[in-house]
């Protein structure tokens, strides 16, 4: 079985544009942690965060230094009921990476994915890439297509 940092950079190989998957000796498992070894404010981390309402599970990516809020997020999907957070177990077996490493493509198990229009305020994010010891630099225009998200304002 591919690693899942390999897997990221097998999955970006297909796209156009030069996109470098960096390792570090340093934790990147939160945002905090990943501005620290990028060497980035806060917001240019985007957190990849899985949510569950009801049987429907999606991906929103966001800015590192703002919260989602659920009731904007309800209101997006036309949903109403609890939003939850799935368990590490659940996250892993989702997406195929562990929760600090969790890539927003190259998904186990594809979900919809929404990009919050908070990291248009920076010109290159920081993903992570597959280990919650990486990080790949890219433009909310490059994220939307390689993910095949939707831009949307959820914080």
């Amino acid at each position: 079985m591919i690693n899942p940092v390999e897997r990221v950079r097998t999955y970006l190989a297909r796209f156009p544009y030069p996109v470098e998957v960096f390792e570090f000796d340093a934790s990147t498992h939160t945002a905090e942690l990943a501005a620290r070894a990028v060497g980035v404010a806060v917001g240019q981390i985007a957190k990849s965060i899985l949510f569950t309402i009801n049987d429907l599970t999606v991906m929103v990516v966001t800015s590192g230094d703002v919260k989602v809020s659920q009731s904007k997020l309800k209101k997006h999907l036309g949903v109403a009921g609890k939003v939850k957070l799935p368990d590490a177990q659940t996250t892993r077996e989702l997406t195929g990476f562990p929760p600090g490493g969790v890539c927003p493509f190259a998904l186990e198990h594809p979900v919809p994915i929404l990009i919050d229009v908070s990291m248009k305020r920076f010109p290159v994010v920081y993903i992570a890439a597959g280990s919650p010891h990486s990080a790949a630099p890219v433009t909310v225009e490059q994220l939307l297509e390689i993910t095949g998200g939707e831009l949307c304002d959820l914080c």
